[in-house]
């Protein structure tokens, strides 16, 4: 555990990373003992000042939702982070790359929430119920860690690695299998990756649910109206300027985002 004083001294480093576009070293080496109850302090500080500034939550987001990244993390359980509503990006305006450190996209099958959900005893059933459109979505992930050298206590801290993104149109999740929609990125006709919804703890709505039990216990509530991005399907891509990428799902349509 670490102090108050701590906490706010990591706070103060992830955000002059991000203002200046200046990676730091690893939390997990200038706080040795870190651990995931520090770090979501850290992330919470950084999102209470942001809201101070103006900014509004437009959802959530869940990051190490597959077994392989949980794997490679040493955690059993996936992460979260906010979405603001300074993050939401759009598919007809080129996104500037300088503006981050080293960005990464992520396909997504996001959902948008018609109702509140409950809390500590949500259920997959509940969030369909609850689900107003499911979404096509690209996540735009960025480390305020230096070279991606991140460990479970750095990425939550940073806002689960989390820097932007774009939904699609989408459609009622009850006419859908969501467990088998199917999404390839490619750019300039290059297939990059591809996946299943399956991938995300085999239901991506299971996901979701996790993440509403979570909140649950910070007091947290997922909101009608609310993105919620429950994992990539695929893996992370490097983004360079000049590129386009778009997503295509089986039922949901494309989404796409381009860089400068």
């Amino acid at each position: 555990m670490l102090t108050d004083s701590a906490r706010r001294h990591a706070a103060r480093m992830l955000r002059r990373a991000e203002h200046s576009v200046t990676p730091v070293a690893p939390l997990t080496e200038t706080f040795p003992g870190i651990g995931t109850e520090d770090a979501y302090e850290i992330q919470l500080a950084n999102i209470r000042r942001r809201l101070d500034a103006g900014a509004r939550v437009r959802g959530h987001k869940v990051g190490l939702s597959s077994p392989v990244m949980q794997r490679m993390m040493g955690v059993d359980e996936p992460d979260y982070g906010h979405l603001l509503d300074d993050m939401e990006l759009s598919g007809d305006r080129p996104v500037p790359v300088a503006r981050y450190c080293r960005p990464r996209i992520e396909v997504e099958v996001g959902f948008v929430l018609g109702a509140d959900l409950p809390g500590e005893d949500c259920t997959t059933a509940d969030v369909l119920a609850a689900t107003e459109r499911v979404v096509p979505a690209l996540e735009l992930i960025d480390s305020r860690i230096s070279d991606w050298r991140i460990s479970i206590a750095d990425t939550i801290a940073d806002n689960a690695s989390s820097a932007g993104f774009v939904t699609g149109a989408g459609r009622d999740p009850r006419e859908l299998d969501l467990k088998a929609i199917e999404a390839r990125l490619t750019s300039g006709g290059e297939l990059l990756a591809e996946g299943r919804g399956d991938a995300v703890l085999g239901d991506p709505a299971r996901s979701v649910a996790w993440l509403a039990r979570t909140v649950a216990r910070f007091g947290v509530p997922l909101k009608k109206g609310h993105v919620v991005l429950p994992g990539s399907c695929t893996r992370a891509v490097d983004v360079t300027a000049g590129a386009t990428f778009t997503a295509e799902f089986t039922g949901l349509g494309p989404v796409r985002l381009s860089f400068i």
